[in-house]
């Protein structure tokens, strides 16, 4: 899986692989991986729709306290905060990011 410094958590430690992205929209499908030990430090926003599931690991939400694990599902609509992270083992997520138009 290949690195990127703008992996939407971001950071050291976290890497993403792009399955597909439409250029037109900006919609994307992509594989996050967390490694062992990583904490992120901001909550994060954003101005469309991001639906993960987790497929290995955990992944602990620190804003809301809870832990996310493998098999679990999140659908997140634009403007929901988020984070920060800590994946103390690691975790390797299924994410897609949309934008839908509300007529």
């Amino acid at each position: 899986m290949a690195g990127s410094a703008t992996a939407g958590a971001g950071g050291a430690g976290i890497e993403e692989k792009i399955l597909s992205r439409d250029p037109e929209t900006g919609d994307v499908t992509r594989l996050l991986r967390f490694a062992a030990g990583v904490q992120t430090t901001e909550t994060i926003t954003h101005d469309f729709w991001e639906e993960v599931w987790i497929v290995d690991g955990s992944l602990m939400d620190l804003g809301l306290g809870r832990t996310f694990s493998a098999g679990m599902y999140a659908c997140r609509p634009p403007g929901m905060p988020h984070g920060p992270y800590r994946s103390p083992a690691g975790a390797l997520l299924f994410e897609t990011r949309y934008h839908r138009d509300r007529a």
